[in-house]
């Protein structure tokens, strides 16, 4: 046997020096299984492909990771040093050596499964989706979004979740969200195919619990910290953005979403603030075109992660905070945007900025013919667009707040820059496109959320001109019609948004709320019923069919409703209150039932310790229906005293009339009066199915 020829003096070799670097940079991507085109765990492969490889790291190109160094520490960095990189050019050219196989490190092993252990809960695309051979169009990159229903029967809170691609060869990225309304899905009913095409092409779906789910080539996921878990509830779907790239042949693609649940609600709940443009408009030829926004923070926050988009023109990113003492804060610096590398960049320890500090975005665009990256030749004008030969410029910023007091302040504060900045986006659109009536819509949208409802009516008129099939487009400006007291013009655009889609949830909700505020309860209880037969876990809509059968003095029937709604969501506690007011204080007596009235009053007030006025009122009625009359008086007596502290005798009136009943022993025979505040929210108030709006909730008195 030969002996081992010892290397020359100073020489490198790929066991001793080349392996170690390789196996944690390279190959967790370039392995059996991952998302690079071939392999890199042996000394063959590497050395196979030295010369490719010292290329695109002496480019920065591999491994893919775009912040630059000092502007920001994050977990999970993919960064070879200078020394890494002269390490692997010097080795090439010396030839190449192995070295001695006993100096080799230990291939790596990469799990086969889940990163994480065995989800509780594995959601997968119910059919792949088949990636054409040559798809798309300049580059042959596909974006597609897939909806994936998660079944579950209860609210259930995710500590970990995991993305997998179903083939890592064909997609490139994801970003995901979730979507409570059925919106999502039922674009994806509108397509033969698993999924709909675009990005940024769904307005309900959103990011969970303040998170940010993205999938990229080589992450690895990790638990949420304590306290960050987010809920879920039944009737969610999984929404999936996929950046796909085909290889040539066709490729089935069929990503799944593992989920590992945790019994503890969360105590945090992070807030995603999004600074960027929505007027962004390129002229063809432009080497260096900017978009600037910034924020200013009213509350100390952590800042956790960040998630910066653009798309192929972009060049040059900035994200930096100015705090109130003038001094700057680099929060993320990308020299060389490339969109094919995008991720989320999660800091390796949270960025604390005060109250009054500023919140910065700079990016540029080369929309030449010297970027290699254009889509474009020539190059033409660009415009704000979802689609990747559109452009977007925006940096999405995780941050904690100290307290959900806090978070609601910069919640609602922040709301008001969303409006502003969607506004002149939308009015920038209808500059170069006045004939859209999407962009119409979502412009009367905005300005009815900043109580412009007048001109949001003009703009959701237009949009009815240029597309007057358009059913949602009817609903809303049924609402806004609500609010300027035109209820018989909203109840026949509420009919026609039916006409055009009859299992339309939401506008049944908000035509029967309007019905309801116009007293015609029976045309109410009608749409109610039929938001409860599509929706089934819609405790609103089953609330307020009982308040409308009430009104039409149908007692059983509403006491059968509640019953059925208390099985279906018990609990909620508005349902429960509502029943035992009726069993208490209904004009049937075959409804009424004193002592089961009590009982329920009892886990009224132990689901809900801060005890309301109503709740109180309705316990002196139960007492009274049961001969408890003495009781009655003292509870009654007491809300009479409350009231007229507070100064309304108005209602210590109201009140005194049963006070008086009690007193002479007479039980209250109607669980509510004819003039009492009709049970819904206001009638042209618009709210998505699932939200926590106002709309979906009775105001308390």
């Amino acid at each position: 046997m030969a002996s081992k020829v010892p290397e020359p003096h100073g020489s490198l070799t790929f066991t001793r020096d080349i392996a170690p670097i390789v196996f944690r940079n390279c190959s967790p991507c370039h392995r059996p299984g991952g998302a690079g085109p071939f392999d890199l765990l042996s000394y063959d492969d590497v050395k196979t492909r030295g010369r490719l490889m010292v290329a695109v790291t002496q480019s920065r190109y591999m491994p893919p990771w775009q912040p630059e160094p000092g502007y920001g520490e994050f977990i999970g960095e993919r960064r070879l040093g200078d020394e890494q990189i002269d390490m692997l050019q010097k080795w090439v050219a010396q030839g190449a050596p192995e070295g001695d196989p006993a100096d080799l490190p230990g291939v790596p092993e990469w799990p086969t499964g889940w990163l994480l252990g065995p989800p509780d809960l594995i959601v997968t695309m119910p059919r792949p989706y088949m990636l054409a051979a040559e798809a798309g169009s300049a580059g042959k990159d596909v974006f597609r979004t897939f909806v994936l229903p998660v079944p579950l029967e209860s609210m259930r809170y995710v500590r970990a979740l995991e993305l997998r691609p179903g083939n890592p060869k064909a997609v490139h990225h994801i970003v995901g969200g979730v979507d409570p309304t059925p919106r999502s899905r039922q674009r994806d009913q509108q397509d033969p195919t698993p999924g709909f095409d675009g990005m940024r092409s769904t307005q309900t779906a959103r990011p969970p619990g303040g998170h940010i789910l993205v999938w990229t080539p080589g992450k690895v996921p990790t638990e949420y910290a304590e306290g960050l878990a987010w809920g879920i509830r039944e009737g969610t779907d999984l929404v999936l953005e996929l950046h796909m790239q085909p290889s040539g042949r066709p490729e089935p693609v069929q990503p799944s979403v593992g989920l590992y649940f945790s019994d503890e609600a969360p105590t945090k709940t992070p807030f995603i603030l999004i600074l960027g443009s929505v007027a962004i408009d390129i002229p063809a030829g432009s080497k260096d075109h900017r978009v600037e926004d910034s924020y200013v923070l009213p509350v100390d926050v952590r800042v956790t992660s960040l998630y910066p988009h653009a798309h192929f023109l972009g060049k040059q990113m900035e994200v930096f905070a100015r705090l109130p003492d003038g001094s700057r804060r680099w929060l993320l610096y990308i020299k060389d945007w490339d969109f094919n590398w995008q991720d989320d960049y999660l800091y390796a320890e949270p960025v604390s900025l005060p109250r009054g500090t500023e919140l910065t975005m700079r990016y540029s665009y080369d929309n030449s013919a010297d970027n290699v990256r254009n889509p474009h030749n020539p190059p033409r004008r660009v415009v704000y667009g979802p689609n990747s030969f559109d452009e977007m410029g925006e940096v999405w910023i995780q941050m904690l707040t100290r307290d959900q007091g806090d978070r609601a302040t910069l919640q609602s504060d922040y709301r008001r820059k969303q409006l502003d900045l969607g506004i002149a986006g939308f009015r920038h659109s209808l500059d170069t496109k006045p004939q859209d009536a999407k962009t119409h819509l979502q412009l009367g949208q905005a300005l009815y959320a900043q109580g412009k409802i007048e001109e949001a009516i003009r703009h959701y008129r237009q949009a009815l001109d240029l597309q007057p099939s358009n059913a949602e487009t009817h609903a809303y400006l049924a609402n806004a019609l609500m609010q300027q007291a035109n209820p018989e013009e909203a109840i026949r655009h509420y009919s026609r948004a039916l006409e055009l889609k009859p299992d339309f949830v939401e506008a049944h909700l908000h035509a029967a709320n309007s019905l309801m505020g116009l007293g015609r309860h029976a045309q109410a209880e009608g749409h109610y019923a039929r938001v409860v037969e599509l929706k089934g876990g819609h405790a609103f809509a089953r609330y307020m069919q009982a308040m409308a059968l009430i009104r039409l003095g149908r007692y059983q029937a509403a006491r059968s409703r509640l019953e059925e709604g208390r099985r279906v969501v018990p609990e909620d506690i508005d349902i429960t209150h509502a029943l035992a007011r009726l069993l208490a204080a209904a004009p049937d007596s075959s409804v009424r039932n004193g002592p089961l009235a009590l009982q329920l009053l009892q886990k009224v007030f132990q689901a809900q310790p801060e005890v309301s006025f109503e709740h109180v009122e309705t316990l002196a009625m139960a007492f009274a229906e049961t001969g408890q009359f003495q009781r009655a008086v003292q509870m009654q007596q007491a809300m009479v005293e409350d009231v007229s502290r507070g100064g309304r005798p108005d209602l210590a009136q109201m009140l005194q009339e049963n006070l008086g009943r009690y007193r002479r022993g007479e039980a209250c025979r109607k669980p509510w009066k004819d003039d009492d505040p009709v049970f819904s929210p206001r009638p042209g108030e618009w709210a998505p199915l699932g939200s926590s709006s106002e709309a979906n909730r009775r105001p308390r008195p």
